[in-house]
């Protein structure tokens, strides 16, 4: 199916605005109908262009025909600005077939591997996608943190400016995620006051000037959602997130697209935990799942406003 048949667009217009206008888009990742709803009533309520994020893992839970049914379900057009994108795509045929089903930007994760073969495995999906109108990610430098099975691990390396405008010369990627110091998952920072890696950032962005970076690993993790979801019976201790000026920042420095994914997880359990400890008597799944939307819906629009600067950008 063709993205344009499902209302979608790419990123290619979206990041040179962005780019212009110094906010960034948010790419909120989702897995079913209530993370869906959430993000896109936020984006419609904000007028905020706004980025679908699936990882392989999410569209392996929903399987590609529920996935797709809820794309035509949302009944999107072009101008609500709408990209469903690949997350973390780990292989050119994971990313071939995410083409196939509807996706309008995919990123291919060949981080982990010599940088001649990221350049080669990167250059064969854009081959690929660019045949379709799809934009490409691809990532140089190394992330640390889990998320899921398709976003881990132990090390991380930091992004080598000197690397940038040979591999995005070599490789023909629409955009690049830098490693300056977020990780995935929901233990980001041992301490407060720790710094991302603006010298790094700046580098890359002279190098690189007008072209599109991305910040994966950077969610906010919001204090009072752990403190929620441990209220309740939840063992969070010590998950600490980017602090929201820091990131405010780097979308000065032609970080276009921020990743989002731990704050509505913790949105939707802390809601969750709340609902069921509160209302004990409820077995009613809509009712506790209404609560998980309403929350996830105030963290996008939040995170919309205060971090990405994307609202009224439509």
């Amino acid at each position: 199916m063709k993205y344009i048949e499902l209302g979608l667009v790419n990123t290619r217009e979206m990041f040179a605005d962005a780019i212009a206008r110094k906010y960034a888009v948010p790419a909120f990742n989702f897995y079913n109908m209530e993370t869906l709803m959430a993000i896109l009533n936020a984006s419609r309520m904000m007028r905020s262009p706004v980025i679908l994020a699936v990882s392989e893992s999410a569209l392996k839970y929903m399987g590609a025909d529920m996935l797709t049914g809820m794309i035509m379900g949302a009944n999107l057009s072009s101008d609500d600005g709408v990209v469903l994108h690949l997350d973390h795509g780990s292989s050119v045929e994971s990313c071939a077939r995410a083409i196939e089903l509807g996706f309008s930007s995919v990123m291919i994760d060949a981080s982990k591997l010599p940088f001649d073969q990221n350049v080669e495995i990167t250059k064969r999906v854009v081959e690929i996608a660019h045949k379709h109108n799809v934009t490409v990610e691809a990532e140089l430098g190394v992330l640390a943190g889990i998320e899921d099975e398709n976003t881990f691990s132990e090390n991380s390396s930091y992004t080598n400016p000197s690397d940038v405008e040979r591999f995005v010369r070599a490789a023909g990627n629409d955009s690049l995620a830098i490693a300056i110091g977020t990780s995935h998952g929901a233990y980001k920072r041992r301490r407060d006051d720790e710094e991302l890696r603006f010298d790094i950032l700046a580098d890359v962005a002279t190098r690189l000037p007008g072209f599109p970076l991305v910040l994966h690993g950077a969610s906010n993790i919001p204090q009072n959602l752990v403190t929620q979801i441990n209220e309740f019976g939840g063992k969070l201790s010590g998950a600490r997130g980017i602090d929201v000026t820091q990131l405010r920042r780097a979308t000065q420095m032609n970080i276009c697209k921020i990743n989002v994914d731990s704050d509505l997880r913790l949105g939707f359990v802390a809601a969750t935990r709340r609902a069921l400890a509160t209302h004990p008597q409820n077995f009613n799944p809509r009712e506790f799942l209404s609560s998980a939307i309403t929350t996830m819906t105030q963290i996008c629009t939040d995170e919309i406003r205060d971090i990405m600067g994307s609202d009224k950008k439509l």
